[in-house]
């Protein structure tokens, strides 16, 4: 019976641990970006690193959750939710989208659809973040370095430790398999899994 009670005094301490960083997470954006987009129902269960430049644009939609803890999501999560939207870059996310330890890097633009679950540890870059060229990587000019928009639909699922790279949409009802690093385009319901990510087969 104490046990019992026990286990309940804790599920609900950690509960509200959640509620307080998730109002905490809601002011940090609000302090880095007053335009920020919140939708009602916003979770973050434990912290995130954050670096939200105050020219950029945040739409998050409502029951958006980002799990950046081992006891939110207990598969082996190497990290806390990174989130990076440069100068005059938007980070835009549907409804009911959840998150695990990700990392998301704008520099022009990431568009989530809504109903997406993307696994633990998956990583989602807009920009190459150095040039190819050894000497433009020398004097490292940022105009210089290539970045494109990535556009995912809904519903999609994106496994554990996948990467996302700069330029590629993912339709509709897609699935990436866990482990994959997604270089191109991705049309409506299909599996892709890989490195570089290659078709599987059509989703019916």
């Amino acid at each position: 019976m104490i046990i019992i009670k026990l286990k309940k005094i804790i599920s609900t301490l950690i509960e509200m641990r959640f509620k307080l960083t998730s109002m905490l997470m809601i002011l940090i954006i609000k302090i880095l970006n007053k335009e920020a987009t919140i939708g009602k129902g916003f979770t973050s269960n434990g912290l995130m690193s954050l670096n939200l430049h105050r020219n950029s644009t945040i739409l998050f939609g409502q029951k958006v959750v980002f799990n950046n803890t081992t006891r939110s999501n207990f598969i082996g999560l190497n990290k806390k939710s990174t989130i990076f939207v440069g100068n005059n870059a938007k980070l835009e996310i549907g409804d009911n989208s959840g998150f695990s330890n990700v990392s998301l890097h704008a520099i022009k633009a990431i568009k989530i659809g809504k109903y997406c679950n993307i696994g633990g540890n998956c990583f989602i870059w807009d920009s190459d973040f150095h040039p190819i060229d050894y000497i433009k990587r020398r004097e490292h000019i940022e105009s210089k370095i290539n970045s494109l928009p990535v556009v995912i639909g809904d519903d999609v699922f994106i496994g554990a430790n996948s990467i996302i790279l700069k330029g590629v949409s993912i339709g509709n009802m897609s699935v990436i398999g866990a482990g994959s690093v997604v270089t191109k385009s991705i049309p409506d319901k299909e599996l892709w899994a890989g490195n570089p990510a290659k078709f599987i087969r059509k989703i019916v």
